[in-house]
C-alpha cells in the first residue's frame, strides 16, 4: 500500500516537471540571450508578456539592441509600447541613431511620435542628414512655378529646398506639403514685385533671398537650411496678352454702342417719315376745304364772280410758270397731280 502510494506522488510530481519543463523551454532561449546580453528579461515577465500576448522576440531582441546601445529602457516600457499599438524596433533604430547622431531624443518623446504616425527612424535620419525637397513637387499638377513680373513678362521657376527634420516640432508640425505651397508663394510674390523679367533674371539668388527671410519653417516640423533656384525661364507675355484681350472686347463694346445708335437714328427717321405723312394728311384735308369756303364766299356776296375769275387766271398764270421752269405743283383747289 505503501509502495503504491508513493508511486503515484512520484508520477504527479513527474507529470508536474515535464509541464514545468515545457513552459520554460518556451522561453529559456530567450532568457539565456537576454541573461548574456547583459539585458536580463525575467522569466515571470516572459510569462506574462505571452498571457498578454505580446511578441515576445520583438520585446526581448530590442530591449538587448537598447542596452548594447547605452540605452536604458526597461522591459515594462517597450511592452506598454507595443500593447499601445506602438512600432517597438523602429522606435529603438531611431533612437540608437539619435544618440549616436547626438540629438536629444528621449523615449518619451519618441513614443509619443511613433504613436502620432511619424516615422520616427525616418526623421532622424532626416535630421542628420537633410533631405532636398523640389518645389513644385515632381507628381504635382504643375512642373514649375509661374508668376508674372510688373512688365507682364511670364517667369516659370523650379526651386529646390534643403530642409532637416525638427524634432521637438514634429509632433503637431506641418508636412512637406506646407513647406512646398510656402515656398511657391514666397517666389510668386517676390517674381510679382520685380518691376522687370530681366532683374530676376539678372539676380534670381534675390528670390532665395528673399523668401528665406520669411521665416516659412514656423509651424512645421522640418528647419529650412536653403531655397536655390533650380531653372528659371521667360513664359509669355501675359501683359499684351490681357491688353490684347481688353482692346477686343473695348471694341465689342463701343460697336454695341454704335449700333445702338444707328438703331436709334433707325426709329427716329422713321418717326419722322410718319409725321411728314401727317402733316401732308393734315394739308389734303385743308385743301379739300377750300372748294366749300369758295362756295360759301358766293352765297355769302363776299366772293364775285369776277373775282373768281381773277383768281383762277392766278392759278393759271402760276401752273404755266411752274410748267416753264420745269416743275408740277398741284392746284388750289383741286385734287390730282397737274400735268
Amino acid at each position: 500500500m505503501g509502495n503504491s502510494i508513493w508511486i503515484v506522488v512520484g508520477i504527479i510530481v513527474g507529470v508536474i516537471a515535464l509541464i514545468f519543463v515545457f513552459i520554460v523551454g518556451q522561453f529559456i532561449n530567450l532568457y539565456i540571450q537576454a541573461l548574456f546580453s547583459n539585458a536580463k528579461v525575467g522569466l515571470l515577465e516572459l510569462v506574462g508578456m505571452r498571457l498578454r500576448k505580446v511578441d515576445l522576440k520583438t520585446v526581448v531582441y530590442s530591449r538587448i539592441r537598447a542596452v548594447k546601445s547605452g540605452l536604458d529602457i526597461s522591459t515594462n516600457q517597450l511592452e506598454t509600447h507595443y500593447l499601445a499599438g506602438g512600432r517597438v524596433p523602429q522606435v529603438i533604430s531611431a533612437l540608437i541613431a539619435a544618440k549616436g547622431a547626438k540629438i536629444n531624443l528621449g523615449w518619451d518623446t519618441a513614443t509619443a511620435i511613433d504613436l502620432a504616425g511619424r516615422d520616427l527612424f525616418d526623421a532622424v535620419q532626416t535630421s542628420v542628414n537633410p533631405k532636398v525637397i523640389d518645389c513644385p513637387a515632381q507628381n504635382g499638377p504643375r512642373s514649375t512655378i509661374d508668376a508674372v513680373a510688373q512688365d507682364g513678362i511670364q517667369l516659370k521657376a523650379k526651386a529646390r529646398v534643403t530642409v532637416r527634420t525638427n524634432i521637438a516640432r514634429l509632433v503637431g508640425g506641418a508636412t512637406e506639403e506646407t513647406i512646398i505651397a510656402r515656398v511657391g508663394e514666397g517666389i510668386v510674390t517676390t517674381i510679382g514685385s520685380a518691376i522687370t523679367h530681366k532683374q530676376v533674371l539678372e539676380n534670381p539668388d534675390n528670390i532665395s533671398k528673399t523668401v528665406m527671410a520669411k521665416g516659412l519653417d514656423a509651424g512645421t516640423a522640418f528647419e529650412i537650411l536653403s531655397i536655390d533656384i533650380a531653372d528659371i525661364d521667360v513664359g509669355e507675355n501675359i501683359g499684351a496678352q490681357l491688353q490684347a484681350a481688353q482692346a477686343e472686347a473695348d471694341k465689342k463694346r463701343f460697336q454695341a454702342e454704335a449700333e445702338k445708335r444707328r438703331a436709334l437714328a433707325l426709329a427716329l427717321e422713321q418717326e419722322n417719315k410718319a409725321k411728314i405723312e401727317e402733316n401732308k394728311a393734315l394739308v389734303v384735308l385743308a385743301e379739300a376745304d377750300i372748294p366749300k369756303a369758295i362756295a360759301e364766299s358766293f352765297r355769302s356776296g363776299n366772293l364775285g364772280i369776277m373775282d373768281y375769275y381773277r383768281l383762277k387766271n392766278v392759278q393759271a398764270d402760276t401752273l404755266m410758270r411752274s410748267a416753264i421752269a420745269g416743275g408740277g405743283t398741284q392746284s388750289v383747289g383741286e385734287k390730282g397731280p397737274l400735268t
